[in-house]
């Protein structure tokens, strides 16, 4: 594997025009602005591993582990910290998916259910996305004239946030699995939140970027100076709103969030706002509740080699696309060319197809042939495969599985999905997580909530907590020209589609664990993360190697490619083939832990500001 590593290499050193319309679709597509690239090497660990998006993060992560505490144990005190220090991508005002691989529920050798592609044993898959409003319509976000409201017009205000759910979601998972007492989780974040943090160089340039969260007065008096400047890299930052909530939920659990004071002042925020009001209710916060569900297995063979990937099932996306994807491409290309692209992409827009006709929450709209699993039935992915030719389709159409009725639905439209962050973990007993969490758009609604109670020298608690734009991951138009409805459109009580794909692989024949991994990025979690899998376990590559792999997708669209990271042969070669190629920046925040035969090995995305931290 040395000549493709070197080979590899050489794509970050390419100096690429971009297409003419590039920005307009950088634009479209991108969740997160980019703000760097970093070399990272990766870090080997015997004992235990914490990778997670921010530095301060890890360490909260990390000196959990170090106290005894469990993958769970961990992820609450990363989480909390992570709602601090990069709020811009998530935090308690949002949602999340978390899978947890209990390693005391040891696996027999060779169980069939592994090579079948069912879950192993001791796997749990937790569900903690959002939920619509009760008063919520499929009419959301349609304007009096009938016609979808424009993207960020639904996205700033009350009227995109959904239910809250990663708090109660990790107290479900924290009773099921945690080691450590519940309010010892957050004394990282309370610590920081009281004392102050350097903002960071990423959180720095994405609030230069941003234009509507200093219109919201809690927002403004916390992220801007008094000339309303953003405040800089590096800047000392306090939030000791945030502080007193988490101490709230330290001592009474996730009920201080979704009762009393402070869920009185979500509902007050989003019910209040004066130009896009939502609906957000005391009762739906109160009755808000996480699901337990099985996890998307799919058994991937690798010349002798048997691997079972697992991920969310519905409303998660992510992994039966990326089953998809991986399924449709038989040939195993030595190298990130054309060759390798061609048939990737083309299998994505077949997956993507799929994925905008039929997925959607499991509760409200049915699986094709009454079963996920038919999207990726062997004679199905085969059919599919076959209509992969040497030139680009540009875009396809979704196929129909035996028995599923294609024309119950009409497929949703283009849409924006945008940003998340990624925590992966193995603690010292071997129980391994994968959970990414979010709170949508890049600083989410836009609204900080903060209950206006206590001052410090006279003055009022500043900072608070953002509140997620979640609802606007459905479907914006609820029924197709046809008058069919849309599987993701709007309904009360539903969780939206989501592309977060938070994955744990393991051994087809032992059921030991092999990785976990998984990224932000909107729709393009599902590239992110398949390209990683792909380089490790085909190219042998290690978890930094892969996830320092250029990045690539389409969406059932164009070709877009990484920025400055391919070489003007691949380029043209794609294009020759009918690919309509635009070079954007693809800042992805992958995090992956592998194992090794002396413990395990971390990496974290050059891209975002993340590291690993293990003993």
């Amino acid at each position: 594997m040395r000549s493709l590593r070197l080979a590899l290499a050489g794509y970050g050193l390419a100096a690429l025009l971009g297409c003419a319309n590039a920005p307009i679709q950088a634009q479209l597509i991108q969740p997160e602005g980019a703000s760097g690239y970093t070399e990272k090497r990766g870090v080997a660990t015997t004992k235990f591993a914490v990778a997670a998006a921010n530095p301060l993060a890890t360490e909260a992560g990390y000196r959990i582990l170090k106290a005894g505490g469990s993958a769970v144990d961990a992820a609450v005190a990363v989480q909390m910290v992570l709602g601090l220090v990069e709020p811009q991508s998530s935090g308690i005002g949002g949602g999340a998916f978390l899978l947890y691989r209990d390693s005391s529920q040891k696996c027999s050798p060779a169980r069939p259910e592994l090579v079948k592609g069912q879950a192993p044993c001791g796997l749990q898959a937790y569900d903690g996305r959002e939920t619509a409003p009760a008063l919520a319509t499929e009419n959301l976000f349609i304007n009096a004239d009938g016609k979808p409201m424009a993207l960020m017009d639904a996205v700033v205000g009350g009227r995109s946030v959904g239910t809250l759910g990663v708090v109660k979601m990790l107290e479900l998972a924290h009773q099921q699995h945690g080691k450590l007492p519940w309010a010892k989780l957050f004394e990282p974040a309370i610590d920081l939140a009281t004392n102050g943090f350097a903002v960071s160089p990423r959180m720095g340039t994405l609030l230069a970027l941003e234009v509507h969260l200093k219109k919201d007065p809690v927002a403004l008096a916390y992220f801007y100076d008094q000339s309303g400047q953003p405040w800089p890299a590096g800047h000392l930052l306090k939030n000791p709103e945030y502080a007193e909530v988490l101490k709230l939920i330290a001592r009474d659990g996730a009920k201080a969030l979704h009762e009393g004071d402070i869920a009185e002042a979500i509902v007050r925020k989003v019910q209040s706002h004066s130009t896009n009001a939502g609906t957000l209710s005391m009762q739906d916060l109160a009755h808000y509740t996480p699901k337990t569900r099985t996890a998307f297995c799919t058994a991937y063979a690798v010349r002798q080699k048997q691997y079972v990937m697992c991920g969310m099932p519905p409303p998660g996306s992510g992994a039966i696309t990326i089953a998809q994807i991986l399924g449709m491409m038989n040939a195993q290309s030595a190298s990130l060319d054309a060759d390798f692209l061609h048939p990737y992409l083309e299998a994505s827009r077949l997956a993507f197809a799929d994925r905008a006709q039929y997925i959607a929450d499991p509760d409200f709209a049915s699986p094709p042939a009454g079963d996920w699993r038919s999207l990726i039935a062997a004679d199905y992915l085969l059919s599919r495969a076959q209509l992969i030719g040497e030139r680009s389709m540009k875009i396809a159409k979704a196929g129909e599985p035996r028995g599923a009725r294609l024309s119950s639905y009409a497929p949703m439209p283009d849409q924006v999905e945008q940003g998340t962050s990624h925590i992966s973990i193995v603690d010292a007993d071997g129980n391994a997580l994968a959970m990414t969490s979010t709170i949508e758009s890049v600083w989410g609604s836009r609204l900080m909530v903060n209950r206006g109670r206590g001052a410090v020298d006279g003055k009022p608690l500043l900072g608070g907590f953002l509140l997620n734009n979640q609802l606007t991951d459905f479907s914006f138009a609820p029924r197709g020209a046809d008058g069919k409805p849309i599987a993701n459109r709007v309904e009360a009580g539903k969780r939206p589609r989501s592309s977060m794909s938070p994955t744990l692989v393991f051994d087809g024949a032992t059921g030991a664990l092999v990785a976990s991994v998984g990224s932000p990025g909107g729709a393009f979690i599902t590239h992110f993360t398949a390209k990683t899998l792909y380089g490790m376990l085909i190219w042998g590559l290690n978890a930094q190697e892969a996830i320092n792999l250029p990045n690539f997708g389409s969406l059932n669209g164009p070709t877009f490619l990484e920025k400055a990271r391919f070489p003007a042969s691949t380029i043209e070669s794609l294009k020759a083939r009918g690919h309509e190629v635009i070079e954007v920046p693809l800042p992805s925040g992958l995090q992956g832990i592998q194992t090794t035969s002396s413990g395990f090995f971390g990496g974290a995305d050059p891209r975002r500001e993340g590291i690993v931290l293990g003993d």
